[in-house]
């Protein structure tokens, strides 16, 4: 099981000095090729729409009124749009990413008391967007670190369901407002189930293997970064993540269109709209066996929403594939017991539910 604890990151080659990549840029150049980058950005985004609209009626010859040219129409709005954002955003969080570190974050949460430890796991838990796959060795590498089982449980829950990308999209898709109360809620999801996990004292229903190592733990690495290698950290975020998930955004946003196009509003009013009741543990439910991540799924709520789903429930749908959906339980039985892992699932999923009737009232 050696392999499952976090291991000392290495530093990335293009910082290095020695190579053509490794030379320092001036401040004047960064800050110039910067300016006219984000010019240009800003310049294409702006344009988006009657580009969409130019592609649908011109190069395709398409009624939006349509339902296959209000699908066509949706995609090709959508998909730059979302790309452009991501690339954006996600290139500013890795320059933020670039002052923390596994290591580091692990000497941050270990020792903390309860409360102080759970907010900050939880917050940096958005600055880094794990996935499900990476549940194991964090997990492993916390705890024996010294973080509490709550702190940890903390950063586990906030990272995958909170993270920068899912709030960009947010943002792209709804506004500030819906991005916002995203943030506050799904913080607060995780920093109160982490405090009960905590407070339950269940230490003795990790696994075996993982008591076995608690004696364990790791050093935080040190060393600064220049300004040139805050820069490349942050077209480096840009390429894992962005390189990684951009698929699951253009397959997300496909489905979407399909759901825009083609789904009947009343239909999916009548399954997930605001007067029935029981559509928010239902829509928690329908997301556990899925799989995916925010990026692809943000652009299918955004659908859902726009054909009559209550912005809560469809919420509560893609916080359950992202928070509780089977491929990420699976990973986490092999570090934790049934009991452990059964409170765990009620806790965020009760926490799922009171969002979602929460978005329901004052959305």
């Amino acid at each position: 099981m050696q392999d499952l604890q976090m291991a000392p990151q290495e530093p990335c080659p293009c910082m290095s000095g020695g190579t053509e990549q490794g030379k320092e840029w001036s401040k004047a150049r960064i800050f110039g090729i910067g300016g006219v980058a984000i010019a240009l950005w800003f310049l294409v985004y702006n344009y988006l729409k009657p580009f969409a609209d130019m592609v649908t009626a011109d190069v395709f010859g398409l009624d939006p009124a349509t339902h296959l040219g209000a699908a066509v129409a949706f995609f090709v709005y959508d998909t730059p749009k979302v790309l452009l954002l991501l690339t954006l955003i996600v290139f500013f969080v890795g320059i933020l990413r670039s002052y923390f570190t596994p290591e580091r974050a692990r000497a941050m949460l270990a020792g903390r008391r309860e409360v102080a430890g759970n907010g900050m796991a939880a917050l940096l838990g958005v600055a880094t967007p794990f996935c499900s796959c990476s549940a194991v060795p964090l997990f492993v590498g916390f705890v024996t670190a010294g973080v509490p089982l709550g702190v940890t449980f903390s950063f586990i829950i906030s990272a995958p369901m909170v993270n920068e990308v899912a709030l960009v999209l947010l943002y792209g898709l709804f506004g500030w407002k819906v991005a916002a109360i995203y943030l506050v809620t799904g913080l607060a999801v995780a920093i109160v189930a982490g405090w009960i996990i905590g407070r339950l004292k269940m230490e003795s229903h990790l696994q075996d293997w993982v008591r076995g190592q608690l004696s364990m733990g790791g050093a935080p690495s040190s060393g600064t970064m220049t300004l040139t290698g805050r820069v490349r950290a942050g077209l480096e975020a840009v390429r894992e993540i962005v390189g990684k998930v951009w698929l699951y955004v253009v397959i997300g946003i496909a489905v979407g269109a399909g759901i825009h196009g083609y789904v009947p509003e009343d239909f999916l009013a009548g399954i997930m709209g605001e007067q029935v009741w029981w559509g928010v543990p239902a829509a928690v439910l329908m997301g556990i066996p899925m799989y995916t991540n925010a990026a692809g799924m943000v652009p299918i709520v955004h659908a859902l929403i726009g054909k009559g789903a209550a912005l809560g429930t469809a919420l509560a749908f893609m916080m359950s594939v992202i928070a509780l959906s089977l491929p990420e339980l699976l990973i986490l039985r092999r570090v934790l017991k049934f009991r452990l892992l059964a409170v765990f699932t009620a806790i965020v999923g009760a926490g799922i539910l009171l969002v979602g009737y929460l978005f329901n009232v004052i959305m």
